[in-house]
């Protein structure tokens, strides 16, 4: 029996963005405020803050990025508690914690959550009329993954 849950009107986003980054988040979401305002708002860290002040909006704030915030977010995806991520993040500079990035992107992927990396896609994911209604994702069956036989 195939598995979905309901992303409600007012949905939960996650939002990153890199140290190079943050300028280009903040102005999108100034620009994006009606809509954000609509939504409840996590973030990481320092990008929380910039947000939270620069639209005067209630944002979540996790642990920066590198101290285990993109993680935090991860393990808010996997529980469910997450339904969009909008993640700027620089494909110019290598980062310490590029591991959890990549984790974090993954868990996405595995859970089919819309995301945006850059401008462009926020903008385009942000005006989409599923934004503001019920949507329901259909979610991959890991059936034969959760009991496959381990040695």
């Amino acid at each position: 029996m195939q598995q979905t849950k309901t992303l409600h009107p007012r949905k939960r986003i996650a939002l990153i963005a890199h140290d190079h980054k943050k300028a280009e988040m903040i102005e999108w979401a100034v620009y994006n405020k009606t809509v954000l305002s609509r939504h409840e708002l996590y973030a990481t860290g320092t990008t929380g803050k910039l947000i939270e002040e620069a639209l005067d909006v209630p944002v979540r704030k996790l642990l920066s990025g590198p101290l285990g915030g993109d993680q935090q977010i991860g393990s808010m995806v996997a529980e469910g508690k997450i339904d969009v991520i909008i993640f700027f993040w620089d494909p110019m500079e290598a980062l310490p914690h590029d591991p959890d990035i990549k984790a974090l992107l993954r868990l996405g992927v595995v859970w089919n959550i819309p995301m945006a990396s850059n401008r462009a896609s926020a903008d385009f994911l942000m005006t989409s009329p599923l934004m503001h209604q019920d949507y329901t994702v259909i979610l991959p069956d890991y059936s034969v993954y959760v009991g496959r036989k381990v040695n």
